[in-house]
């Protein structure tokens, strides 16, 4: 893929399905190996320091015990946006180190079981993110409200534990219990009104108690937002965007160009930097 013809975006908007031929040990799958390679390697980068392509390895790690033909066809289409940015980088640092976060939920992405798909990132001051999350719900949502609800459910733990983490660096704004509550964006109204309201209502009965737990946190560690859902950066961890779309939330996530023709750090001039 070295020569690769450069994409805009990781994934398009097609919908994967399960390979309904099987995968048998008298008849092998042919791209299994390669996509099971290339899927790994993703993973790998998308950990470490691509938030852009979270949703794309997210639904292509579905398939990878009976990849199809299209399927390492999607894959190979992520090498080739990672091809065309490649000199992009996420920039992080600086003075500023107030926690903010963004939640999101696409209600019944998945085709085959209609479980949503949760998506969240963390960033500090006005940097990139520090830490980004794509991934399955573990139960169908029956609403949006819901949905999104259990987005915010895990968001707020992972605030939890952020906030808990910068505790123990001796951040001065952090060691504090009663610290400045972290801001959570979301884009669905109806999902911060049940979260701020304690009264029960028929139509959420059926959510699940354990995520009951984010009213406990309101206004203590945390926060909420609303903030449309044109400006919601999580919303391309939740599902492929047209490219417009996504170029936006990509900048705003602070992946940007950079000038490969720096001269990279020496030993020299790392210890320099070190001794002042």
């Amino acid at each position: 893929m070295q020569d690769c013809k450069p994409v805009n975006t990781p994934m398009d908007q097609t919908k994967l399905e399960p390979y309904e031929v099987e995968n048998t040990k008298t008849s092998p799958n042919p791209q299994e190996g390669e996509y099971r390679e290339i899927v790994g390697s993703l993973m790998y980068l998308m950990i470490c320091s691509y938030p852009d392509i979270a949703v794309a390895v997210s639904m292509l790690s579905r398939f990878a015990s009976n990849p199809s033909p299209q399927h390492l066809q999607a894959a190979k289409r992520v090498l080739r946006y990672l091809r065309g940015t490649s000199t992009y980088s996420l920039c992080i640092g600086g003075n500023n180190v107030t926690l903010h976060g963004y939640s999101d939920a696409d209600w019944g992405n998945n085709i085959i079981d209609r479980r949503s798909i949760t998506g969240y990132l963390f960033c500090i001051g006005n940097a990139g993110p520090v830490t980004w999350a794509s991934k399955r719900q573990p139960t169908v949502a029956l609403s949006s409200t819901e949905a999104e609800y259990m987005a915010l459910s895990f968001a707020t733990q992972e605030t939890i534990w952020l906030r808990s983490l910068l505790r123990k660096l001796q951040i001065p704004e952090y060691l504090n219990e009663s610290a400045r509550p972290t801001t959570i964006y979301e884009d669905n109204q109806s999902c911060i009104s049940l979260a701020m309201n304690p009264v029960h209502h028929a139509r959420t009965k059926h959510i699940d108690i354990r995520h009951h737990f984010i009213r406990d946190h309101v206004d203590k560690e945390i926060h909420l937002e609303y903030l449309p859902t044109a400006e919601m950066v999580a919303d391309s961890l939740t599902k492929p965007l047209p490219a417009p779309a996504f170029k936006y939330h990509r900048e705003n996530m602070c992946i940007k160009h950079y000038d490969n023709t720096i001269t990279p750090m020496t030993k020299a001039s790392m210890t320099e930097l070190l001794n002042e």
